[in-house]
């Protein structure tokens, strides 16, 4: 027991055994949903070939997950979108563009827009 008046150490927890517990209990849930998730086009399709519609949905993932990682790094922090249109980041996400549009190739376009933007940032 300690003292009255006694400070307690920092970073110091009375964390209860069933809060342990739990916590590990919803660790454990996830590590199986995402293995469920991984699995499941595994086992459903094993080495069967994708459908016609399933293929055409898939084909536009990587840019749909590349949009969603560059536009919030383009627009955040700024008011309004004018104050927005300058610098490294809108320099790298033109050029970014400008590749995908001409070549249609994800690795293509993540290289240049990070060797624009890498650039431009060691020159500032």
């Amino acid at each position: 027991m300690r003292e009255r008046g006694a400070s307690r150490v920092a970073g110091a927890t009375d964390r209860e055994p069933m809060a342990e517990i739990a916590i590990w209990g919803v660790i454990a849930a996830l590590g199986l949903a995402t293995f469920a998730t991984r699995l499941s086009f595994l086992a459903l399709l094993g080495e069967g070939e994708l459908p016609l519609w399933l293929r055409r949905i898939l084909h536009y993932v990587p840019p749909a997950i590349l949009a969603a990682i560059i536009a919030p790094q383009i627009l955040a922090g700024a008011p309004g979108l004018a104050a927005t249109l300058d610098g490294p980041r809108t320099a790298a996400a033109i050029a970014g563009f400008a590749v995908a549009y001409l070549t249609r190739s994800t690795f293509a376009t993540i290289a240049i827009g990070m060797a624009v933007l890498w650039g431009l940032t060691l020159l500032r």
